[in-house]
Order: C-alpha cells, then sequence, then structure tokens
C-alpha cells in the first residue's frame, strides 16, 4: 500500500473514502503534523496503491491497514477515516487495533435506501468526471465549474484550489478499485458495540450520506462523542479545515 508520512509524535493514521486518495486529507495535514507522526493512506485500488484483488470491503481494507502498520511497527495508532474510510476506521477500533477513532461521515449507518443513494452519487460523478474529460482543467478553474462539479463533496467549493479539483476527479475516474468498492459499499453495517474512544463528525451539508443518519450512529454508539459540523459537505476538511484539526486533536 502506498501511504504518505511527515510529522513527529504520536502516531495517526488517516484513511480516506471511496474513489479518494490520501492527499484528500492536505488541508489538515499541516497542522497535523506538527502534532503527530501522520501516516495517510492510499487503499488498495485508490490512489497510487494497486488493487488487490481482494474483496474491497471493510474487512479486507482494515486487514491492509493492520498488514501496513505492522510493517512500519507502528502498534495502536489514532485512526481518522472519511466515508468509508470512517467504517475502516470504526472497524480497526472495534478490533483493538487503533487506540481512538475519528470517522467522518462514515458509511454503514444507512439503510437500503441510503445505502443506494450513496452508491449513485459517486457514480454518478464518476461517471460525469469520464464524460467531461479533457474539458476538465478549463472548467474546474473557474468557480463557477468547481461549484457545479465538486458541490457533490463539499459546501464551499470554490474555496478549493483548482489543480487539487482536476487531480481529484481524474483519480475517481480512474481508480481501478471504484468498481469492486462500490458494490461492496452497501453491504457493510456497522455492528455496535463498545471499543475505544469514538468521535463521529457529521456535516450538516452534506448531499453523500446525509446528516441523518448521524440519528443512526448515535443509537448504535451512545458512547461515542458526537459531532454538528454545521455548513460542511462530505468532506469537511475543505470546507471548515481549522474544526476538523480541533477534532482530530481532541479524538486522538
Amino acid at each position: 500500500m502506498h501511504y504518505h508520512r511527515e510529522g513527529s509524535g504520536r502516531p495517526l493514521v488517516l484513511i480516506h473514502g471511496l474513489g479518494s486518495r490520501w492527499q484528500v486529507w492536505k488541508p489538515v495535514l499541516p497542522e497535523l503534523a506538527v502534532h503527530f507522526d501522520v501516516l495517510a493512506v492510499d487503499l488498495p485500488g485508490f490512489g497510487e496503491s494497486p488493487a488487490d484483488g481482494g474483496p474491497a470491503d471493510v474487512p479486507h481494507f482494515a486487514d491492509r491497514v493492520t498488514g501496513l502498520l505492522d510493517s512500519l511497527r507502528i502498534a495502536r495508532p489514532a485512526v481518522a477515516g472519511s466515508s468509508l474510510g470512517g467504517a475502516v476506521a470504526l472497524e480497526l477500533g472495534r478490533r483493538g487495533t487503533a487506540r481512538s477513532v475519528t470517522a467522518f461521515a462514515p458509511i454503514g449507518f444507512y439503510g437500503a435506501g441510503g445505502a443506494r443513494w450513496c452508491q449513485a452519487v459517486v457514480t454518478a460523478a464518476r461517471r460525469g468526471g469520464a464524460a467531461l474529460g479533457p474539458l476538465l482543467p478549463s472548467l474546474l478553474r473557474t468557480r463557477a465549474g468547481r461549484v457545479a462539479l465538486c458541490g457533490l463533496f463539499y459546501a464551499h467549493p470554490a474555496w478549493l484550489p483548482a489543480q487539487d479539483c482536476l487531480d481529484d476527479a481524474r483519480a475517481l475516474v480512474t481508480a481501478p478499485g471504484f468498481n469492486d468498492a462500490r458494490r461492496e459499499l452497501g453491504k457493510w453495517r456497522h455492528p455496535g458495540g463498545d471499543g475505544p474512544p469514538v468521535t463521529i463528525a457529521w456535516g450538516t451539508r452534506d448531499i453523500v450520506l446525509p446528516y441523518r443518519q448521524s440519528k443512526r450512529a448515535r443509537r448504535l454508539l451512545p458512547a461515542a462523542r458526537h459531532v454538528r459540523l454545521n455548513g460542511c459537505g462530505h468532506l469537511p476538511f475543505g470546507d471548515d479545515p481549522a474544526a476538523c484539526v480541533r477534532l482530530l486533536l481532541d479524538g486522538a
């Protein structure tokens, strides 16, 4: 598995969501690296990590992250994840691999309809990016283009750097692990139960996994700290990086 590592201190592992890559954490990385030895991973089939032929589901991704941590001799780090990565982080906490977990809009707290909606939204984003192809650079250089094309994932896409948006769009379109992971996405549900300290944060303007799903998270994990990220979308790191850094510092 490919990973990016920077900073020093206690270990903090960051796990991206479906179709994404480690760079989704760039808005919060500089501040986190002041406090932590940060390890931001590319899950198999995404970013620079090749697909590995595994089932592309939450348990398998958790196995692969565990294997990476073992190879690096990192024991019981704090783990944070976004969307699919949030579920992987929660699974690592449930197994005792993580000493604490911070999950941003994790999958697994939806019903059948919510799962289908999530699958449909990310599939539409991938197909749209593929269809636009060579037009993406010019579109994403404009504020209007970023609002139109990145508004599914961010509440304030006009604030995002154009090059980052382009690189993210291309990564989504070309990710070899996307289709398998999308199929598995709707199958996994969080089983509930106790574990290490958990923080679950949800943006109030999340279109992919709407904020109302946080109610089920509260029921299944009543001992967790549940945080409302006002005005944030599915990927709050670009919408309110300062708030996300505070949560990660507190949660770790």
